[in-house]
Order: C-alpha cells, then sequence, then structure tokens
C-alpha cells in the first residue's frame, strides 16, 4: 500500500514551509534553511523595489501630464 500526504502513520518528516516572517525565531532552522531565506527575501526585495520603480515612474509621468 502506498502512503500519501495524508497518511497519518507516514514517517516521512514534515518540510518546513518556504516562508519567512519578519522576527521568526532562527534557531531551528539549519544553515541551507537560512540560505533558502535569504534567497526568497532578496527576491522579495527585488520584486518591490520594481513595484516601486514603476508606481514612481507613473507618477512622474502623471506629473509631467497635469503639469502642462
Amino acid at each position: 500500500m502506498a502512503q500519501t500526504d495524508d497518511d497519518p502513520f507516514s514517517t516521512a518528516p514534515l518540510k518546513k514551509p518556504a516562508v519567512h516572517e519578519i522576527g521568526q525565531s532562527l534557531d531551528l532552522l539549519s544553515v541551507s534553511e537560512i540560505d533558502e531565506r535569504i534567497e526568497l527575501l532578496k527576491a522579495e526585495i527585488l520584486r518591490l523595489s520594481e513595484s516601486r520603480n514603476a508606481k514612481a515612474a507613473s507618477r512622474l509621468a502623471a506629473d509631467a501630464f497635469f503639469k502642462s
């Protein structure tokens, strides 16, 4: 009988979610898990920066349009 994710008797270790909450304890994370979190946060910083830049450019274009 094959085991599934719903099998309550499964012996597979539970994997921590690949999400990070600001301020959460890092004591139980391995070095590789911390590295994964760093990469996840770097990608999120890049995404936020790109969104901010797009909004700033849109704002500048609107300001230029309404000044004329």
